[in-house]
C-alpha cells in the first residue's frame, strides 16, 4: 500500500542525544559536566548499598530500629542520601508477611539504595499485575509463598520511596556484615525474592 507521505527517518539515538546536549549547552541550559555528574551518580546507585543497610540492620538492633522508624535518616547515616534519597521507608518482612514494592505509574524506587530498576520492574505487565495478583506474579518470578503468608504491595511514588527489609535467614548467626550483605540482592530489596544463604560469598 502506498503512503501519501514517505516515512520519517530519524538519526540514531546516540546522535540525537549528542545534538540535544550540544544545543542545551550552547543555550546555557545545561552546565558543563552536568551529564558526567549524573553518570557518576548512577554509577554509585547500586543495590550493594541497600544490601549493606540490610546487613547492618540484621546485626545492630539499634540501627534496625532507626531504619524502621526513619528510613531516610538510617540510609543517610551510611552515606546514601542526596537526590532521590529523601522519604525512604523500610518495610519489614516477617514469617507471616511479605512486602513487595511497585511503581504503578512509572519506575520510581529508592534509587540510592536499590540502584536503577530492572527492566521487568518497569514493564506494564509487572506494574499492572502485581497489585491484582501478587502471589501469582511472585511465583512466576521464582518466589512461591505459602497461603499463610500475607503479601502486601506498596506503590512507590515520587514522595515516598520504599525498600524491603527481608528476614534474616536462619544459619547466618555469627556472619560478618560483609558476608550477610552478599546474600541480599536487588530482588530481595524489591520483595520478589528472599536471601539465600547458599549464595554467600566467602
Amino acid at each position: 500500500m502506498l503512503h501519501p507521505h514517505p516515512p520519517t527517518r530519524f538519526a540514531p539515538a546516540a546522535d540525537q542525544a549528542r545534538a540535544l546536549k550540544e544545543a542545551l549547552q550552547a543555550n546555557g541550559v545545561m552546565p558543563e559536566g552536568y551529564v558526567e555528574q549524573w553518570k557518576d551518580t548512577f554509577d554509585h546507585w547500586v543495590p550493594e548499598n541497600g544490601a549493606r543497610i540490610v546487613a547492618r540492620a540484621w546485626s545492630d538492633p539499634a540501627y534496625r530500629a532507626l531504619l524502621l522508624r526513619d528510613g531516610t535518616e538510617a540510609c543517610r547515616e551510611l552515606g546514601y542520601g542526596g537526590p532521590e534519597g529523601g522519604f525512604i521507608v523500610a518495610l519489614e518482612n516477617t514469617p507471616v508477611l511479605q512486602n513487595v514494592i511497585v511503581c504503578t505509574l512509572c519506575s520510581c524506587t529508592a534509587w540510592p539504595v536499590l540502584g536503577l530498576p530492572p527492566d521487568w520492574y518497569k514493564s506494564f505487565e509487572y506494574r499492572s499485575r502485581v497489585v491484582r495478583e501478587a502471589r501469582q506474579v511472585l511465583r512466576e518470578l521464582g518466589l512461591a509463598l505459602p497461603d499463610s503468608v500475607k503479601i502486601q504491595v506498596w506503590d512507590t511514588t515520587a514522595e515516598t520511596r520504599y525498600m524491603v527489609l527481608p528476614m534474616r535467614p536462619s544459619g547466618t548467626e555469627g556472619w560478618s556484615e560483609e558476608k550477610l550483605a552478599s546474600i541480599v540482592t536487588k530482588d530481595c530489596l524489591i520483595g520478589v525474592a528472599q536471601p539465600d544463604p547458599a549464595s554467600a560469598r566467602a
